[in-house]
């Protein structure tokens, strides 16, 4: 009798944390749907009647328009699938399907954390208990690659831009700030690689041998597939400005383009207000070359709902077929 108990107690558990897996399951995609309802319908700084209407003015549904945009967006996403399976080869091979499963599934589930920092946690599920640090430290790489790039393009656009328009920015006063922010970051950085302490039991001496003996050409091809997106995601919004009737030479945009993902990049952020803040940083450059504020809204609204919307859609379908028994083992 007691067995039989144990057996029904067992069951019980075992039912009762399935149940409770498929509820977190379907929270986190309502959450998104939810989130994008609000994005598009209820924002606050571009009604959907003047987004829609500013569409059709410029005639941005044309299918050979559209076509082309998502043609862009696909490339986009699929250099960074190459990426993470590039990132992760050192150590275990994975499938396109897999790295696609991973990245999207996780962008899904991290659309309403701070910076995204639920996607570290979101792609550890898709592993083992035992691989789940290295996981965490390889997605740190491949956004710190994406960083660097963005910072590197963004500082030369950030130049050229002072020297192209007459702004109000101090670059004496911005150097002196840099400097100060670049010590203090490396002096947090000095403490901590030279230290010895632990943080939710990861060694920071363990972490410190990870990164050196991460295979340095893995690195270099990783900083190239970075830049590579880099490339298709800004001459998608230089595609936009065109669209929109605002014709610059290209190197002009891109000098705005890259000044706009630099600020916007090191500004903390939720998700949901991320969408805020690029239009916020955008509309302010932009009008420096005279466009119109709904206009430049509108074309980070459309580049948000290529690179994030859509994506997050089909990351809603992994996350729901998310079962616990598709772990890669370790």
């Amino acid at each position: 009798m007691d067995l039989i108990c144990t057996i029904i107690a067992h069951t019980l558990s075992y039912r009762s944390k399935q149940y409770l897996f498929r509820l977190i399951k379907i929270s986190i995609v309502l959450a998104a749907l939810y989130f994008i309802y609000q994005k598009i319908v209820h924002n606050n700084t571009l009604h959907f009647s003047e987004f829609y209407n500013i569409l059709s003015e410029n005639n941005a549904f044309s299918v050979k328009t559209l076509s082309f945009l998502l043609i862009l967006s696909t490339i986009n996403w699929l250099i960074e699938l190459f990426k993470w399976q590039l990132l992760l080869r050192p150590f275990k091979n994975i499938s396109l399907k897999q790295a696609c499963e991973q990245c999207l599934g996780s962008l899904t589930a991290s659309l309403i954390t701070p910076n995204r920092i639920g996607e570290y946690g979101a792609k550890a599920m898709y592993y083992e208990a035992s691989f789940r640090k290295h996981i965490v430290a390889i997605n740190f790489i491949n956004n710190i690659l994406q960083l660097a790039v963005t910072t590197i393009i963004g500082l030369i656009g950030l130049f050229w831009f002072y020297r192209s328009f007459d702004t109000p920015l101090n670059l004496e006063h911005l150097a002196i700030y840099s400097t100060i922010l670049v010590l203090v970051l490396s002096f947090i950085g000095w403490f901590i690689l030279k230290g010895n302490f632990k943080f939710k039991q990861v060694s920071i001496k363990k972490l410190r041998r990870f990164f050196k003996r991460f295979p340095k050409k893995t690195l270099y091809y990783g900083f190239g597939l970075s830049l590579l997106r880099y490339a298709v995601f800004s001459f998608q919004f230089y595609f936009l400005l065109q669209i929109f009737q605002i014709h610059l030479p290209y190197f002009e945009a891109i000098s705005v383009i890259a000044s706009m993902y630099l600020i916007a990049s090191i500004i903390p952020s939720i998700t949901l207000f991320d969408g805020l803040i690029k239009g916020s940083v955008s509309v302010y450059l932009f009008a420096f070359v005279g466009a119109h504020e709904l206009i430049v809204l509108s074309i980070t609204m459309v580049m948000w709902m290529l690179n994030f919307m859509i994506p997050s859609l089909i990351g809603c379908f992994y996350v729901l077929n998310f079962k616990h028994s598709n772990k890669i083992d370790s």
